[in-house]
Parts: C-alpha cells; sequence; structure tokens
C-alpha cells in the first residue's frame, strides 16, 4: 500500500467509525521554534492530511530550554524531530531513540566566517575564536575538528571555542571569526545585518565530508513492539510527507501558514519566505523520507571518527527501523 493509499485508507476508516470515534492523538515535539524549517508537519495540519488520516496531531514548538530527548523520554511525545548525532548521543547514554523516517536528505549546517579575518580553508581555523551552538547542536563541529586534528580547549594548536547563543552576535560583533549558521536561517540574518556574501567564507559541512543527517523523527524503541502504535505512526509519516509535498510545491503559502502558527509573533514574512525556499533544497524528494541507509552508516563514521573523543564510541544497533514503512505496503 503506498502512502496515497494509506491516507484513502484512513479517510475511509474514519468513515466507518463515525463522528462518535475520537480520531487518534500524535504529539509531536518540534526541536526548535516555530519556523519554516517545519513547514511540513504545520502544513499537513493546516490542509487537513493528519484529520483525513483519523489522526489529531498536536505539535510543540522547540526552543533553547527544550531538549527533545528528555521531552520524549518523559513521555512529553509520542514522536520527535531531532538531529541524529543528537539522538544517537542521547541512545548511547541510556535513551533508546530510533530513526523512523528522514524528510530532510542533505545538512544545511555551515560555519560562516568573516573574509577580514583571512580564513580561505580550514586549516586556517587554528588560533582561531569559533561560535558553536551546545544543546547537542555542537557534535558534527566536534567530529569536524577532530578530524582536522584540532583540539577544541583554546590551545595554540587548535581553537578556542565559545559557546553561541541562537543569534549572529558574535560575529557582527567580532568576538569569533565565524560562527555556525544554517544555509535556511542564520546565513541570511549575517546578510541581514549587512555583510554581503563577498564579505564571507562559508564552510558547509556537506562539501567538507563531515555532514550529519538532520531532522530525522524519532520514536523511542519500545513503543515499536505495538502493532497499533505503529499503524498510527505509519500514517502520521505518510500524512507528515505529504504536507512536505504540498510545502515544497507551494513555499509561499507554506511560509504563511508557518506564520499563522507562530504565536510569538517573532518571525516575518521576508524570512519565512527565504527560509521555504532554502529548506526545499535539502529536502528528500525520491523516497518519501524513508531513511537512506549509506547515508545513517555515513553520519555513524563521521560521528565515531573524533579519535580520542567521538561523539558515540560504536556503531549503534536498532538505531533505525522501516517498520512504518513496511506498514505503509
Amino acid at each position: 500500500m503506498n502512502l496515497k493509499h494509506l491516507l484513502a485508507a484512513g479517510v475511509a476508516l474514519g468513515l466507518m467509525s463515525g463522528a462518535a470515534q475520537a480520531a487518534d492523538p500524535v504529539t509531536l515535539q518540534l526541536k526548535w521554534v516555530t519556523q519554516a524549517q517545519f513547514a511540513g508537519y504545520y502544513v499537513a495540519k493546516e490542509k487537513g492530511y493528519y484529520k483525513d488520516a483519523d489522526l489529531d496531531v498536536t505539535i510543540n514548538p522547540g526552543g533553547p530550554d527544550v531538549a527533545p530527548e528528555q521531552v520524549i523520554a518523559g513521555g512529553g511525545a509520542d514522536v520527535i524531530v531531532d538531529w541524529m548525532p543528537a539522538a544517537l548521543a542521547a541512545r548511547e547514554k541510556g535513551v533508546p531513540l530510533v530513526n523512523v523516517s528522514q524528510p530532510f536528505k542533505k545538512s544545511g549546517l555551515e560555519l560562516t566566517c568573516r573574509a577580514d579575518t583571512g580564513i580561505k580553508t580550514p586549516t586556517d581555523f587554528k588560533g582561531k575564536t569559533l561560535g558553536v551552538w551546545f544543546s547537542g547542536n555542537e557534535y558534527p563541529f566536534l567530529s569536524w575538528m577532530s578530524k582536522l586534528g584540532y583540539k577544541t580547549d583554546g590551545g595554540p594548536d587548535g581553537v578556542t571555542v565559545i559557546k553561541q547563543g541562537f543569534n549572529v552576535d558574535p560575529l557582527i560583533q567580532k568576538q569569533a571569526a565565524c560562527i555556525s549558521t544554517m544555509t535556511y536561517n542564520e546565513y541570511w540574518q549575517v546578510i541581514d545585518a549587512g555583510y554581503t556574501p563577498e564579505q564571507l567564507v562559508v564552510f558547509k559541512y556537506e562539501d567538507e565530508g563531515v555532514a550529519t543527517l538532520e531532522d530525522g523523527l524519532y520514536v523511542m524503541q519500545d513503543k515499536l513492539k505495538d502493532p497499533a502504535f505503529v499503524a498510527k505512526m505509519a500514517k502520521f509519516v505518510a500524512a507528515s510527507m505529504k504536507g512536505w509535498d504540498y510545502a515544497r510545491e507551494h513555499p509561499d503559502e507554506a511560509a504563511s501558514i508557518v506564520l499563522e502558527n507562530d504565536t510569538t509573533g517573532a518571525q516575518t514574512e521576508k524570512h519565512q519566505k527565504r527560509m521555504m525556499a532554502e529548506v526545499a533544497k535539502l529536502l528528500d524528494d525520491k523516497a518519501n523520507g524513508k531513511l537512506d541507509v549509506a547515508d545513517y552508516e555515513r553520519t555513524v563514521k563521521v560521528l565515531t571518527s573524533g579519535g580520542s573523543d567521538p561523539v558515540i564510541t560504536k556503531a549503534p544497533e536498532g538505531a533505525y527501523s522501516f517498520a512504518l514503512y513496511d506498514a505503509m505496503k
């Protein structure tokens, strides 16, 4: 059964069961605040794709004080959006997260540097101060520095790391030579702050051979033993991917839907439309979000290649599952 048929079956089931039977509740915990990075889920809800699948989906935004791994471990969500490095690190520490879908095929992570620092290649990082996000986002960076042979303790043969807030201030205020940015977000904040692309040198993790998977869907391993949970989440993933397909084809409308769901009022139409256009470049457009095992193995290789300080100490077992896609057949 393909995704279209699965959704149709959901509709038929809903019709047969009648209004007396409540839709299955699903709580999704996002990795970050409401923005076009998560447009597919908001579009799926707005367009009624979840409702058609007999699902009542609650989307909880994230933020600087929200760790999706802790939320789901505490029973606060059925499924979370997370980056694979953070999910695998959490798994190794005792939170058995399993990747069940991978809507994002490519990484949007990059280091953006001021050209006036003289940095032209990664070998020029030595002795420089670099801004890095933490709370699980530091793992790809640490793997890259390990690959380069740089310590991150501020010594003369390495780099100095400053804990970067979720803004671009360290670069604008020249506290750091480079900062972490996403292709769809902070890079454009730097541009909006007055820098031109010619004044910047950008190193994409994809280009440096250290890219890891971002924005996948994860559930707790024991939940996959329950056929009812698997069937429910299969419908959720199918409807979510339909949302992502619509968002990719209608980026401006998707951005508007995101803005309507931003209760903080912090987002702007210009930024969200630009973000949606950039996010679309990262999406998997061939496999309906089914994890590519080669991408998974590349991510694990990056994370275990950290010399004396790898992000994870060994290749995990059982960290992904195709159970939901099998249920769609």
